[in-house]
């Protein structure tokens, strides 16, 4: 009994599982390229109780799929945070402002990128129909990674 109350405290000062913050986006797409994946963006906001819904039902048990890392990379941006970031071209921006660049205003926000920084899907603003949300994401990276993997016409 006492070897279960010692991990207690710990248990509940732990921080719930997170989504990697976007840091270098750039870097990022190298290897999105490399592996022919996509990747997925979550847009939040401190005290946004629908992007913790988002995270915590929805992304984080994404992240930890191992088929979903053949697919996917996930990350985040805080629209209301300066946190340095560089975009897909390796310019250096804060998440705020590539937010505001992004048109990302309602949270949560999921969008859906290719290793060129282009939007592959769209948007999913909200945390809609909460039963068909995994769905809604699922469909956004499916679509994504079909149009990267799609011939190009041109050639």
């Amino acid at each position: 009994m006492a070897l279960i109350l010692s991990w207690l405290p710990l248990a509940l000062w732990a921080a719930p599982p997170q989504i990697a913050p976007a840091q270098d986006l750039a870097a990022d797409a190298r290897d999105m390229r490399a592996r022919g994946i996509v990747m997925l963006v979550l847009f939040s906001q401190a005290g946004c109780q629908w992007c913790e819904r988002a995270r915590t039902e929805v992304l984080v048990p994404l992240q930890g799929n191992p088929d979903s890392r053949q697919r996917v990379i996930l990350r985040e941006v805080a629209l209301d945070r300066d946190t340095p970031l560089s975009d897909f071209a390796g310019r250096r921006t804060s998440h705020r402002r590539f937010a505001a660049g992004e048109g990302a205003r309602v949270t949560p926000t999921l969008i859906v990128y290719g290793p060129d920084g282009a939007r592959l899907a769209e948007p999913i603003v909200g945390f809609r129909l909460a039963d068909f949300y995994a769905e809604y994401v699922n469909r956004a990276i499916e679509e994504g990674l079909a149009r990267i993997r799609a011939p190009s016409r041109g050639n």
